[in-house]
Order: structure tokens, then C-alpha cells, then sequence
């Protein structure tokens, strides 16, 4: 039955995907992971790592609009719930997030490339923190499109973090800092919550759909 659904969503799902909100964010990640090549002298470690942290972050932006829904007060009467329309959307983008994220870094000179699985790890947790908090948005309040505003968010939340945040919890080092191993079991931590919260929050609230079968009664 759940294949059947499955199928059934899938072209409908994947044409009220944002695909110009992920192309702007894709385009311009891939502009700056590819910046490096543009310089006539051979780039900086540290200025490689912070495109790429960009980039991710650029990404991160695209993603946050993956749950608009125009529809969404039509659909919330539907009998497929919404954690596999949510899921469906996630796993359509999926791939083509791990090509562009695979496609970023190999824009990056392999001389001046950092770690590949730690900053995989910081990209996958920006990544995830988009939808948590796109999620959050959408269970939260009745806002069909939230992207405009966890996007926004999400904008100005990266840079306050690595600005603000006391130097034992910094996320932003660099390659040769000692806190870069510490500054990464900090980045899981936040992979995890922020997966935690996102899972959370995909169903709508018990109340309102309480509310919603006491009105059609």
C-alpha cells in the first residue's frame, strides 16, 4: 500500500519542488567552491574552507524553501500524511545534493582541499538544520511558503554563530587549529539535534487536526 502511495505521489511531489530556489542556491555554491581556480596565485587553505562553508551554506539557503507548499491548507485534508510527503520531497533532493556537494568539492584545488569528511559533516549539518528549521516553521504556524523566512534565518544564524559563540563552543576553525577535531564533535551534535527536531516536527499537531475533524463534523 505504502509503494502503491508512493508512486503515486511522485510526479505530483516532484513538480511543486522549489527547482528555481535550489538552482539559485546550487549556482551560486558552485560559483564560490570554484572561486579558488579563478586566482592567479595559489589559493589560501583557510580561504578554500571558508568558500566552501559558503557554499554549503548557499545550498543550505536553496534547501530551506524544500517545504514550501502553496497547497498546503488543501493538502492537510488528504489521507497521506504529511511525514511521506516530507519524505518524499527529502528523498528526491537527496541525490542531487550529494552530486552537487561531490561536484563542489572537487572545484576545490586538490592541494588546498580540506578534510573531506569533516566538512562533509559541516555541510550535512547545515544542510539538515535548513529543513529542521523549515519544519519547526511549518508545524509552528499556518505559513504555506516559509522558505523567505528560514532562509533568512538561517542567514543571519551562520554568521552570528561563528561571531558570537565563546571560543570553547567555536564551530568555524580552521585545518591546523587544535580545536578542529573538538569543533567537529560539535558539528555532529548538531547534525543530530537538528535531525531530532526536523523528525519531530514533520506531523502536523494533534490539536489542529482535532480541530480540523470537529469542523467537517
Amino acid at each position: 500500500m505504502t509503494a502503491r502511495v508512493v508512486r503515486a505521489l511522485l510526479r505530483p511531489v516532484s513538480r511543486t519542488l522549489p527547482r528555481r530556489a535550489l538552482a539559485v542556491g546550487s549556482a551560486l555554491g558552485l560559483l564560490l567552491a570554484g572561486t579558488p581556480r579563478l586566482l592567479s596565485s595559489p589559493p589560501d587553505p583557510w580561504l578554500c574552507l571558508s568558500l566552501l562553508r559558503a557554499a554549503a551554506l548557499a545550498f543550505g539557503l536553496g534547501l530551506a524553501f524544500l517545504l514550501d507548499d502553496p497547497a498546503r491548507h488543501t493538502t492537510a485534508a488528504v489521507p497521506t500524511r504529511r511525514p511521506v510527503r516530507v519524505g518524499l520531497r527529502v528523498a528526491l533532493v537527496a541525490p542531487f545534493a550529494v552530486v552537487w556537494w561531490t561536484a563542489a568539492l572537487l572545484l576545490v584545488p586538490g592541494e588546498t582541499r580540506p578534510p573531506v569528511g569533516a566538512v562533509t559533516l559541516e555541510a550535512a549539518a547545515v544542510a539538515v538544520l535548513a529543513l529542521a528549521a523549515a519544519a519547526v516553521a511549518v508545524r509552528c504556524s499556518d505559513v504555506a511558503e516559509p522558505g523567505v523566512a528560514v532562509s533568512a534565518g538561517l542567514l543571519l544564524a551562520v554568521p552570528a554563530g561563528a561571531l558570537l559563540l565563546p571560543e570553547r563552543w567555536e564551530l568555524f576553525v580552521s585545518v591546523t587549529d587544535p580545536r578542529w577535531d573538538g569543533a567537529h564533535d560539535r558539528w555532529a551534535g548538531l547534525l543530530v539535534v537538528a535531525a531530532v527536531l526536523g523528525a519531530c516536527s514533520v506531523a502536523e499537531p494533534r490539536q489542529r487536526w482535532r480541530i480540523s475533524s470537529l469542523a467537517h463534523r
